[in-house]
This record gives C-alpha cells, structure tokens and sequence, in this order.
C-alpha cells in the first residue's frame, strides 16, 4: 500500500511584501519625479546617461523585488509615445520583453518579473498583496491552499511557491477554472475578499505604475499600457517553480 505524502510545512508569510490597504499610505508607494528627472525620461536617447532618473529607477527594482512588489511613478508628462517611454525605463531595469497578447482574465498575470503600466487616461487599479491572500487562506482552509501549491492543469505551474526560501505567486483564472477542486477555487475566490486586502489606487494620465506580478495581483484596467521586464538578476523565471513560463 503506498503511503500518502507527507503535509506540505506550510507556514504565514512575513516581511514587506506582506500588507494590506489599510495599513498603507501614498508615502509607501509612490515615488514623485522631479521636474529634471522627468525631463531626462521625456528628452533622453537610449544608451544616454541619466543622472537623476537613474538612481530612481534602481529604488524602483530593488522595490518590486525584495519590496512590497509595487511602486507608482508620478511627475511624467503624457508621452506621445507611450511604448516608447515604457522601453526607454525598462532597458534602464531589466531586460524588455517582448509584448505579451493581453489577457482575458480579471488579473495582469504577464510572465515577467516586473510590470511597467503606464497611464493613457485616468482609471483606478485595485491591486492585493498575494501574500496576504496566501496568509487568509492558511487560516481559512489550510486544505485548500495545500492544494493550490500544487501544479494547475494545462500551465504546469501551481497559484502559490516558496523555492528556495522566496516566495511567489501567479493567479491564472483561466487555468484555476480547470482546477480539480472546486472548493479551493471557492476558498481562493473568498480569501480575495476579505476585508482590508484590496488598495484602489487612483491612476492619472502620465503615471506609471511598476509592479512585480508574482508579488503584487493587480486587476485590468482601461486607459493602460503594459510593458512586461525580466530582472537581470533574483528573477523567478529562471528557477523554480515557474521557470518555464517564459518558454510557454
């Protein structure tokens, strides 16, 4: 008789990644431009220096990768260009990749390790910390989420993974669909709503709002455009759990 696996030692996630709205403020996220480091973003060539926007976008990464995952960047004026800006910022933080096909779920779940949204036209984006719905549903329904650390059907890949003592997370609606269990899918939906996860944060026309996917589940919004980063280093696409997204 083959004895069942051992129960996954499943234990609350800590650190600044962790938050909920309530205990937040505009201080905690954004990172005002001032009006030369703006100037350099909106005049600037490719390879040129960027004395005053550099050092800011270095924040920014260190920010999304071993921080609360997101960061809104305000004081850019409305480019005509949109694309272009995004591809000037993010060679300057990782490597660009290439556009992904926009998805239909509820969930910016690009395969990156950074997100660049830029802002065409006012809109409000509701983002959650995925650690704190990781943490509502250990106390909920440890079943459940035992069952969401493993892979989905159809992207291989499970919602929730610790590898290597790091912490990640990636909610594909449309492949939770398929999941075996409709009852860890009901108890992930429940989790989400709990009181106190979901910070709206208003977007104006010019801001640019970088999150890191697997840390930080924003919902779509209109008037957005995205530009998907690979980290040059600490990307959870090369190892782990969701290493062969990139190959998907």
């Amino acid at each position: 008789m083959t004895e069942a696996p051992p129960p996954r030692r499943m234990a609350p996630e800590a650190g600044p990644h962790l938050w909920n709205a309530a205990a937040l403020s505009p201080a905690d996220w954004m990172l005002p431009l001032g009006a030369e480091a703006a100037a350099e973003a909106h005049d600037a060539a490719p390879a040129a220096p960027l004395p005053r926007l550099d050092p800011v976008l270095s924040r920014v990464v260190e920010r999304l990768l071993h921080g609360r995952g997101f960061v809104l960047l305000r004081g850019l004026p409305p480019p005509e260009d949109p694309g272009a800006l995004l591809r000037l910022l993010g060679a300057r933080m990782g490597e660009v990749l290439a556009p992904q096909p926009t998805g239909t779920g509820p969930l910016f779940n690009e395969a990156c390790d950074m997100l660049l949204l830029l802002c065409t036209d006012s809109t409000t984006v509701v983002l959650r910390s995925a650690a704190a719905v990781h943490n509502t549903l250990l106390k909920a329904n440890r079943a459940a989420l035992e069952l969401l650390y493993q892979p989905l059907p159809q992207v291989e890949v499970p919602v929730f993974a610790v590898s290597t003592g790091v912490f990640s997370a990636r909610l594909d609606h449309a492949a939770l669909a398929q999941a075996a269990s409709p009852e860890a899918v009901a108890a992930l939906e429940q989790a989400l709503e709990a009181p106190g996860l979901a910070l709206s944060l208003p977007l104006r026309s010019g801001d640019v709002l970088a999150l890191n996917p697997f840390l930080v589940w924003a919902g779509r919004a209109r008037g957005l455009v995205a530009q998907p980063l690979l980290a040059r280093e600490d990307s959870r696409l090369t190892e782990g759990a969701f290493a062969g997204l990139l190959r998907a």
